[in-house]
């Protein structure tokens, strides 16, 4: 199954492009799920069908789906009670009832991530359109899987469930409760979930599509955007325009918005497959709208070749092997780097990751590293103590 996921700044119409792409895939011919998490039905507005936490057929070969995240976070907090009620009624904790629970702020995009899993794995569908939030948030939420997994690997590492038996001894010598086996099992259950969503986001026919209004604050959005989604290792699959004004006579009030977007446009199209929505004098809504927008779908669309990070073998020539990150839009300035023993901190300005060094950089020192041409290559030098000698 192919993923897209769409995203854009607040107010760029993500939903409408979500929606659209989704109608001209299933037109297509293609079996096309698409999911939003918006609190409010804005999905269903443009669909002009409702939408909620069960998938609802709109229209031959298309499936929508609003995941109900006050559902999902009130059975997570009822399961988490029922296999702590030792530890909570051991501090006098009373348990909070289902009725009374509000969700907490991240839990629409936690429900994103378990319906993105649970659809990825369903073979009903054979394009999965994402609608996520606006960049920033969904940058976080992209994020969200490999630093959740890095946390728990960290705070539970699963080679300490070998001395399962050994901890109630450890407890009494140490003078400290030890974690319960539940805690690892729990841990043990999420890193699985939590694999099989970063396992779709780093899956070769995972995009992104992107979607923006063009003008000099699009711009400045899409700058971001790109570079964000560079950092995670993500692939922009074609970029939408949205609400692009017809021509106009050079008297016209609508002559400067129009040069504004025209000269936008030249620059997107310069580093982007881009697609023209037109401005329709109103808010899409339904499926003749949608349809008018003409959004591309799948099969217009050529898939993005995978963003790679490779390592080249400079050791013959130049004693080092160097690794290459493409970072494009990056600037010097906003860059740092840390190597914190087998991982690497990568901070872009805003955008920060910790990634693991491939096996053959973990024998080796850093020597240096440079920006050119949008792509930040790190030298290595082997280590002599932990090289192997031909």
């Amino acid at each position: 199954m192919r993923t897209l996921l769409i995203t854009g700044p607040g107010g760029s119409g993500r939903t409408t492009v979500s929606a659209a792409t989704a109608l001209t895939a299933a037109r297509e011919g293609v079996d096309t799920l698409v999911l939003s998490a918006d609190r409010t039905d804005t999905l269903g507005a443009a669909l002009g069908v409702p939408t909620g936490a069960s998938p609802v057929p709109v229209a031959p070969h298309l499936t929508a789906w609003r995941p109900d995240a006050a559902a999902d976070f009130r059975a997570d907090l009822t399961t988490f009670q029922d296999r702590a009620h030792n530890v909570l009624d051991l501090l006098g904790a009373s348990r909070l009832d289902t009725e009374e629970v509000t969700p907490l702020p991240g839990a629409e995009e936690l429900a994103l991530l378990r319906a993105l899993r649970d659809a990825a794995l369903s073979e009903r569908f054979e394009l999965l359109v994402v609608d996520l939030p606006p960049v920033p948030q969904a940058l976080a939420l992209l994020a969200l899987p490999e630093e959740l997994r890095r946390y728990l690997r960290r705070l539970l590492p699963p080679e300490r469930q070998a001395a399962r038996a050994l901890r109630p001894v450890l407890g009494r010598l140490a003078g400290v409760p030890m974690p319960a086996e539940w805690l690892y099992e729990t841990a043990a259950r999420w890193d699985v979930e939590l694999a099989a969503v970063a396992a779709v986001v780093a899956d070769p026919g995972t995009s992104v599509r992107l979607v923006a209004e063009p003008g000099p604050a699009g711009a400045d959005a899409v700058h971001g955007a790109a570079l964000g989604l560079a950092v995670r290792g993500l692939a922009v699959e074609s970029l939408v325009a949205g609400r692009v004004l017809p021509e106009a006579p050079a008297d016209s009030w609508l002559a400067g918005p129009v040069a504004q977007q025209r000269k936008t446009l030249d620059e997107w199209e310069e580093a982007y497959d881009v697609h023209r929505a037109a401005h329709l004098g109103r808010d899409p809504r339904g499926l003749d709208d949608l349809a008018a927008l003409a959004v591309p779908g799948v099969r217009a669309v050529t898939a993005p070749a995978p963003v790679e990070w490779p390592v080249t073998d400079r050791l013959a020539e130049d004693g080092v092997l160097v690794w290459h990150i493409p970072l494009p839009g990056a600037v010097r300035d906003e860059l740092e780097l840390i190597r914190r023993g087998d991982e690497l901190v990568l901070a872009v300005g805003a955008f920060r990751r910790i990634v693991p060094l491939p096996s053959a950089l973990r024998r080796c020192t850093v020597d240096g590293a440079g920006l050119r041409d949008g792509e930040l290559r790190i030298r290595f030098v082997p280590d002599a103590a932990l090289w192997p000698r031909r």
